[in-house]
């Protein structure tokens, strides 16, 4: 069991931690990019809303009960990107308020995230195989891995908004505008049709 869960904890590190993986760096780094550390809270409300949506798309994906064309999810993973880049570049308030949008986000792309996480999972899990324990270690392993990013972004952002001159909106404009264009490129190579 012990050996299971280490398995598919690095499963779930590698799908986030990885060179293969810049789609998904790229969207929590563009979701995150518009909080600082001290909106620690909010991120913590923002991760779990990501984690519910592609939690209930993968566990419904793995367990075969919601099955999508796996060029289409690939396809509309890059969409994710590019569509909370360009909420960020049109933002103009940081406000709690305005932030809830970004849950509301998190939440509807981690369901189409999941879909992509189940993918990556679902030909590893054996039918002999405890399924809930491999989802559950692939999770863990995500979500280490998920933070691990946000972190990363979170603490960036704090010292680049350190730099005298470099507001918050030239931060997040900053990072979203090349996540942008790297993920109109993805969308490019992965036209479904």
């Amino acid at each position: 069991m012990y050996n299971d869960f280490i398995f598919y904890f690095q499963e779930g590190w590698h799908h986030i931690i990885s060179r293969g993986a810049l789609d998904h760096q790229l969207f929590i780094a563009v979701l995150t990019v518009i909080f600082m550390p001290a909106d620690w809270r909010r991120v913590i409300v923002l991760v779990t809303a990501f984690t519910l949506g592609h939690a209930l798309t993968l566990m419904l994906s793995v367990l075969d009960l919601l099955r999508f064309s796996d060029h289409w999810v690939e396809f509309l993973i890059p969409c994710t990107i590019a569509a909370t880049a360009i909420f960020n570049l049109g933002r103009t308030s940081w406000s709690a308020r305005r932030m809830k949008v970004s849950y509301l986000l998190a939440f509807g792309f981690g369901l189409i995230h999941g879909m992509g996480y189940a993918n990556a999972i679902r030909f590893t899990l054996s039918r002999e195989q405890q399924l809930a324990w491999g989802l559950f270690s692939f999770n863990i392993g995500l979500e280490i891995g998920q933070i691990f990013v946000v972190l990363l972004v979170l603490y960036l952002g704090l010292f680049v908004t350190r730099i005298p001159g470099v507001r918050r909106d030239h931060w997040v404009r900053g990072l979203s505008l090349p996540v942008l264009l790297s993920s109109l490129v993805m969308m490019v190579e992965r036209w479904p049709f």
